[in-house]
């Protein structure tokens, strides 16, 4: 387990609205899209993150965590597991609040980075899985 469930519930709930999802694109058979989709529904800005920077979901996309204009508070990573680190570094560089790494991604290494660096991260676990979950029930 690379979180425990207060640090899950934080990031979800008390990090901020505003998600960049890094591997987004309008390839509505991939996994990022569905959970772009569930995130949306939960009330978070979702902006796409991918080398094309189309838009999806209606939100503009961005070729890199360094060209979005704005602030984010969650960079959440659809890469594999070679090419996560870097991400992770790049959202420490951007100011992120957190990271998460989707199910399957892992690298201790830059778990351990970020974590160092004061962000708050998930490691192998999705946040379509675990919002539901922890979400108030009327």
């Amino acid at each position: 387990m690379y979180a425990d469930e207060e640090t899950v519930r934080r990031i979800l709930q008390d990090t901020g609205d505003t998600w960049a999802v890094v591997g987004l694109s309008n390839n509505r058979s991939r996994a990022a899209y569905g959970v772009a989709e569930v995130l949306r529904r939960f009330g978070k800005r979702v902006v796409p993150v991918h080398p094309k920077s189309d838009p999806v979901h209606g939100e503009q996309g961005y070729a890199s965590l360094a060209d979005i204009p704005f602030p984010v508070d969650v960079v959440d990573v659809f890469v594999n597991s070679e090419l996560a680190g870097g991400v992770a570094d790049e959202a420490v560089a951007a100011g992120a609040k957190a990271v998460w790494f989707q199910l399957g991604v892992v690298d201790e290494e830059a778990y351990a980075r970020t974590r160092a660096a004061g962000l708050a991260m998930v490691m192998d676990r999705c946040p379509a899985i675990e919002i539901p979950r922890l979400a108030p029930r009327s």
